[in-house]
């Protein structure tokens, strides 16, 4: 449900309350003073700042004008392995 902001008549604030889209009532009562509120007109909360999808958007926005620098490519990872396989398998592959 989204969130709806409503100010008081009496000057207590501003104060958020939740509503269906179809149930949004155009005043409510003061949690403060039990005046009258009106709502607002604000802007909508689309999106959550803390997402990991937000996080993604964000660096991919950033990216287009602030790219990562490079000094070169990453260093290779010392394993233990070698670079030739001996599986018979691996032997009908095509080779580059």
């Amino acid at each position: 449900m989204p969130l709806y902001e409503f100010r008081c008549a009496a000057d207590c604030g501003p104060f958020e309350r939740s509503f269906p889209m179809a149930d949004v009532p155009r005043s409510v009562p003061c949690p403060g003073c039990e005046g009258d509120a009106a709502r607002l007109v604000s802007s909508p909360r689309l999106g959550h700042g803390s997402s990991p999808a937000m996080k993604l958007l964000d660096a991919t926005k950033r990216s287009a004008h602030e790219p990562a620098v490079v000094a070169g490519p990453p260093p290779r990872a010392a394993t233990g392995r070698s670079a030739v396989t001996n599986n018979p398998l691996h032997r009908r592959l095509p080779r580059p």
